[in-house]
């Protein structure tokens, strides 16, 4: 399992009974996590003292129960970035840190080329990615079909201070934009791309990711350029294994671009336990 483990300003405390007792920052949380079915005794006495839980409704959604003041937002800083946290409803926060892991490598991967890259963000969310890859030095183009998380990215990328670095910030579906670059003929030398498990289309038609992977993948390999570095598959579908996606990037890229390809799981470390968390799963393919 990969780990983020380089985090000084988030901590994933403990982990029982379906919940997470988290550090973002000085601000204590506690979050529902379906992949903690274990239940070990709660020690800390941070369960008992967190300024806030999300609990969950049986008929979808939750709330927030605060138990002290909780800021409307607040940042951390990571690798000299900063990222706006504000708590949301269905229990985000505008980060997960367990990508930071995914970040780390698409940031070295940036900086060992020596040459300027460009790299498209697909369903880029809050930015954490994009605004890794930019400190690294290449041009990016950030996608999301919504306009708060763009908003919420470029938010980002100006607490951070590299707001006037190069970068196009787009609302958009993130297929259609796909289709219009490969009719445009541009290119990049690297994706990042973190797809929703379920979504729904104009006409209401229900969009599955296991389903729709594959043709997703294919699409978007047209928009690599001659000399690309890498290609990151994220997910969080119970469904899809690393193996699986793994071996999707390997039929779609290896062919044509050689290199080497790797899937696993990514995963925080408890701090009370030592015990890793698993997080989702990512396959990458690099240049070599």
């Amino acid at each position: 399992m990969r780990l983020s483990d380089n985090w000084k300003d988030y901590e994933l405390i403990d982990a029982s009974d379906g919940e997470r007792l988290e550090r973002w920052g000085d601000i204590i949380l506690i979050r529902p996590d379906p992949q903690i079915i274990w239940s070990t005794p709660k020690v800390n006495p941070l369960w008992h003292s967190a300024h806030a839980r999300y609990h969950r409704s049986n008929k979808g959604g939750g709330h927030w129960e605060t138990y002290k003041r909780v800021p409307d937002r607040w940042t951390i800083g990571y690798n000299g970035l900063t990222f706006n946290i504000k708590p949301m409803g269905f229990k985000h926060t505008g980060v997960f840190p367990e990508q930071a892991v995914n970040w780390d490598f698409a940031a070295r991967k940036i900086k060992n080329e020596n040459r300027e890259l460009k790299i498209l963000n697909l369903f880029g969310y809050t930015g954490c990615a994009t605004l890794s890859c930019m400190n690294a030095g290449a041009m990016v183009c950030h996608v999301d079909a919504s306009k708060g998380m763009v908003q919420w990215a470029k938010e980002n990328a100006q607490s951070s201070g590299i707001a006037d670095r190069p970068v196009r910030w787009l609302v958009d579906d993130c297929v259609k934009f796909v289709q219009r670059e490969i009719r445009r003929g541009n290119r990049y030398d690297g994706i990042i791309m973190d797809p929703p498990s379920y979504g729904r289309g104009p006409n209401g038609e229900v969009w599955k990711l296991e389903e729709q992977l594959y043709s997703l993948v294919s699409l978007c390999v047209q928009v690599l350029s001659d000399d690309p570095v890498f290609f990151i598959l994220n997910s969080y579908t119970t469904g899809l294994s690393p193996a699986v996606m793994e071996y999707l990037l390997g039929i779609l890229l290896q062919k044509n671009y050689g290199g080497k390809v790797s899937g696993d799981e990514i995963g925080l470390r408890v701090s009370d336990t030592g015990l890793v968390l698993p997080c989702g799963s990512t396959a990458i393919w690099e240049k070599i």
